[in-house]
């Protein structure tokens, strides 16, 4: 059993992370901003106030956690990088850092071409920016040293909520598809592939996939 912070727990993928994590019997902290707004988290969770681009909310929470899983969004560009920034930062300097599994975006992974779905022309220009943002949390984690993470990138186009499964195929770079040429994963079992790397650890500083 894992103690583990999901900073952003009352999110679309961090309240399913949550939630799977409970079921196994994991010990989880629901690190949010508005902890009076996630009474539909499973019991037995701690909800706390949490921020993961504060030095001290990231000092605090890291005393007792064995693994920091980073589910925000709804933030300008510069959040993502300075979540990342601020989590690399702060825990270099602890004796004994939790583990940082950072659920990045899917725009960053590549097209055969060897370029970022984000560049491509008919990528929705509303999104370019927060997919930015995740490429740039990115190149922090691969740059840094001193902390162990793990960056999980959902499929680019077909990821939606829908059923647990249980089932999935991971890569690294480029997404997982399928006979048909798609790269399809619910968010429930994203959270699946995210426990699973929590208890069985295959992607220490490096970045995974996950789709049917």
């Amino acid at each position: 059993m894992s103690n583990i912070v999901v900073f952003g727990a009352g999110g679309t993928a961090g309240s399913r992370i949550t939630a799977e994590a409970v079921a196994r019997g994991h010990r989880v902290t629901a690190a949010v901003r508005r902890p009076e707004a996630t009474s539909y988290l499973p019991a037995g969770v701690r909800t706390v106030t949490g921020d993961a681009t504060s030095p001290r909310s990231v000092r605090e929470l890291a005393e007792d956690a064995d693994v920091f899983v980073v589910a925000i969004g709804g933030g300008e560009r510069d959040l993502w990088r300075d979540a990342a920034d601020t989590l690399v930062g702060t825990l270099r300097e602890l004796p004994h850092p939790p583990r940082v599994i950072h659920v990045g975006g899917g725009a960053t992974l590549l097209t055969p071409k060897g370029t970022p779905f984000f560049d491509e022309p008919d990528f929705p220009a509303e999104y370019r920016d927060s997919a930015k943002g995740q490429a740039d949390a990115l190149a922090v984690y691969r740059a840094a040293d001193g902390v162990t993470w793990t960056y999980v990138s959902p499929p680019p186009l077909e990821f939606h909520p829908g059923e647990r499964t249980g089932h999935y195929r991971t890569g690294t770079d480029e997404p997982v598809t399928d006979a048909q040429g798609r790269s399809v994963l619910t968010y429930e079992d994203l959270a699946v592939a995210i426990v699973d790397e929590i208890e069985n650890p295959q992607f220490a500083n490096a970045r995974f996939t996950a789709a049917y």
